[in-house]
């Protein structure tokens, strides 16, 4: 498909290591369409995403309000709305998040899918892009509950200046509180989202917390949320082992294992 191209996030070096795998991963499943990093200023590993082919725009921050600013910064957010499913590494900032909908922005494309620098594609996923615009997995980690929420890690759009500007005049109005930032408003501004299976975006803690549904020939992308397959002392490490042996396996071109099994304690 002309026009079209995988799109992610870099706001540091530990995301453009992130990144480096999910471009190599997307070269092992066979994927036609190119990887664009979105850069903020904090962005690490840029050189080696280039040598692989990366296409980086920059993107600079966004012309939020200083309350806006202030309501959505780390401890402002964390306070109103606390994580207590897992954890998130210290050099996240919640602000960045908001430049995924930088997406809507990018020249030249017709069609674009976001995904996580934190994600991996283990089957082939190029059909994503004849998704109307806008579809998302959801956010299934923990209950069949969760199903009602979408995950931004992964989700097919159709880019559109015109869209972005009508995005960032939404997003910071009065006193408006995202309490899962991008997340929270891209539910609100596609209320009618198309739902991807969750296989698109199959979130790591379903691995032990719904393993009924961790069928890993029906798994397409896997999602690192919380904590993330590079960190040194990971905390989980007995229930997601496999999952961060594979991470490290696509990252440094080695055989990968044929199967995942769900966590069986």
């Amino acid at each position: 498909m002309a026009g079209a191209a995988w799109v992610t996030l870099v706001t540091n070096a530990d995301y453009g290591l992130g990144a480096l795998a999910l471009a190599r991963s997307l070269k092992r499943v066979g994927s036609a369409y190119p990887l664009v990093v979105l850069a903020t200023g904090g962005a690490g590993g840029l050189e080696a995403l280039e040598a692989e082919g990366c296409r980086i725009v920059g993107a600079a921050p966004l012309p939020f309000s200083d309350g806006f600013r202030v309501r959505h910064g780390r401890g402002a957010l964390h306070a109103a709305a606390p994580f207590t499913k897992g954890g998130k590494p210290a050099f996240h900032d919640p602000i960045d998040n908001f430049q995924k909908l930088r997406l809507w922005r990018l020249a030249g494309l017709e069609r674009a899918a976001f995904l996580d620098a934190d994600t991996l594609v283990v089957k082939p996923i190029d059909g994503l892009m004849a998704y109307p615009e806008f579809s998302a997995a959801p956010n299934l980690y923990e209950t069949l509950h969760d199903f009602r929420r979408l995950n931004s890690g992964v989700f097919a759009a159709r880019p559109d200046p015109a869209t972005f500007e009508d995005m960032i005049e939404r997003l910071d109005t009065g006193e408006t509180f995202w309490r899962r930032t991008d997340q929270t408003f891209l539910e609100a501004y596609f209320p009618d989202w198309h739902g991807l299976p969750y296989t698109f975006n199959a979130l790591q803690y379903l691995r032990f917390n719904l393993p009924e549904l961790w069928h890993w020939p029906s798994i397409r992308v896997v999602h690192y949320q919380y904590e993330k397959p590079w960190q040194r002392d990971h905390p989980k490490r007995d229930r997601l082992g496999p999952l961060i042996d594979l991470w490290w396996a696509i990252l440094e071109g080695r055989e990968v294992a044929d199967d995942v099994p769900p966590w069986a304690p």
